[in-house]
């Protein structure tokens, strides 16, 4: 759905079945959706000229693209530093993600050491 309204907001609506095979072209882990790492795939094919011209993914890719000539450097450098800041929010967004796992981690150690010490406790009693 994400991709979906991405492409849509880029002016390159696609449709279910488009959509599906985009994902399924760069999906490494064959989960059905793209990781980060699997979005930035898109861009490296594309560089290396790996994706068919009408593919979904190659029009996302050149939608993504600066013409340096066109927009000038400054422009140029604006849309680096905006990737870049994005690239840094996903780097934070995913520790933030893997701290959040860890704490529930801990938390279900936590509460099964109590759950033993509990069990140990109430077999004394019986």
């Amino acid at each position: 759905m994400e991709l979906k309204l991405m492409m849509e907001k880029l002016e390159a609506p696609q449709t279910h079945l488009g959509l599906k095979n985009m994902i399924k072209e760069v999906d490494e882990d064959l989960d059905n959706k793209l990781s980060f790492r699997e979005f930035l795939l898109i861009f490296r094919k594309a560089a290396a000229g790996e994706l068919a011209e009408d593919s979904g993914l190659s029009i996302l890719a050149h939608l993504s693209e600066i013409d340096v000539s066109t927009e000038g450097v400054k422009g140029a450098k604006t849309f680096f530093e905006a990737k870049v800041r994005a690239i840094n929010d996903d780097n934070r967004f995913e520790a933030e993600i893997r701290q959040e796992q860890e704490a529930k981690k801990k938390e279900a150690e936590e509460q099964k050491q109590r759950r033993d010490a509990f069990k140990e406790l109430r077999s004394a009693f019986k």
